[in-house]
């Protein structure tokens, strides 16, 4: 199950608590898309040469003689785009933003081989080569386009903003692990060096159930949220981890973007999500250098929201998705983009 390997710090200012309906839950399989939205079927060139297949979210009036923000939306590990993805781009097109989610290439209904592999190196050139189609559409402003990373796609996303790939940055409920991190998290030095070792010894068809209730190989083993049919346990799930997974995911450095990151960056997470330590910890090393946390970076933290109710806990995806649409209408945006040349 996804957890904290840190015990909880008290979270920086500003601290908001979420509204009390604790129950309703949003998302793309319960809910009708508002008038005010348009949404497309797509398809694009991934990074890796794959054919992505995505959802784009487009405000009502958004044309080419009147483009808008866009936004590259990417979701938690082993997800697809009608999931938490799906979700937050709906929301962002409510509010204004053009918004895609897709499907990583080896994922959902997006071609590519190996399939299900959570490699970050791969899913961050898919999120670069959305941001780049994204940014050659008529209704989308090509110097406004960014990117929103929810859990573990937060680091791939914070990765293609540090390359100047998107203008601004957002994170929402973010998974930032290093490989130490990584160790405390899945057991230890040498639980996480047997499963590296297992990952690069892997054949491509050896593939765990990834979220189970009753599978305890499962890596997501009874966790919420992906065990339940009412929420991420839809039919479009692959529902899928491929043990090759294993490398890639746990020598994975989900910090080291902070170095070059000049683009500004929202960060919105909760003392209760799963890994507020690599959180902190990344804005702090945003920080040193030339660039100045207090500037570059804002913080919304919120009081009792969960990892899971970021993904779909109604009050809590619309009060985060407003701060990330705030973020992306903001006026001027701070670097154009490379994809905007692209």
């Amino acid at each position: 199950t996804e957890r904290s390997c840190q015990p909880k710090e008290n979270p920086p200012p500003p601290h908001t608590s979420a509204a009390p309906n604790m129950t309703a839950h949003v998302n793309l399989q319960s809910s009708e898309d508002p008038a005010t939205v348009r949404r497309l079927t797509v398809s694009f060139p991934g990074g890796g040469g794959a054919t992505l297949q995505g959802l784009l979210f487009v405000p009502a009036g958004a044309t080419g003689e009147a483009p808008v923000p866009g936004a590259v939306v990417a979701g938690a590990w082993t997800t697809v785009k009608e999931q938490m993805a799906g979700t937050y781009a709906r929301e962002l097109g409510a509010r204004g933003v053009a918004a895609l989610a897709f499907d990583f290439g080896g994922w959902g209904a997006s071609d590519g081989a190996p399939r299900y592999v959570e490699d970050p190196a791969r899913k961050t050139a898919d999120v670069a080569a959305a941001a780049r189609w994204l940014a050659a559409r008529p209704e989308v402003d090509a110097t406004r386009v960014g990117g929103l990373g929810i859990c573990a796609s937060a680091g791939y996303v914070a990765a293609v903003a540090a390359d100047t790939g998107v203008a601004r940055l957002a994170l929402v409920a973010p998974w930032l692990h290093t490989p130490a991190l990584a160790e405390g998290i899945y057991g230890g030095a040498d639980a996480a060096r047997d499963l590296i070792a297992k990952g690069r010894a892997a054949a491509p068809d050896d593939v765990l159930v990834a979220a189970s209730v009753s599978d305890a190989t499962a890596p997501m083993f009874n966790a919420p949220y992906y065990t339940e049919p009412d929420r991420g346990l839809i039919a479009d799930y692959d529902n899928k981890f491929a043990v090759a997974s294993w490398a890639p995911w746990l020598t994975y450095d989900a910090h080291a973007s902070a170095d070059a990151l000049a683009v500004p960056t929202l960060v919105v997470a909760s003392d209760a999500m799963a890994l507020p330590a690599g959180a902190r910890a990344y804005v702090a090393r945003v920080g040193p250098g030339e660039n100045n946390t207090a500037s570059l970076v804002s913080q919304h933290w919120l009081d009792d929201a969960s990892q899971f109710d970021f993904y779909d806990r109604a009050d809590v995806v619309a009060q985060a998705a407003q701060l990330v649409a705030d973020h992306f209408l903001t006026a001027a945006a701070a670097v154009p983009p490379a994809t905007a040349a692209a």
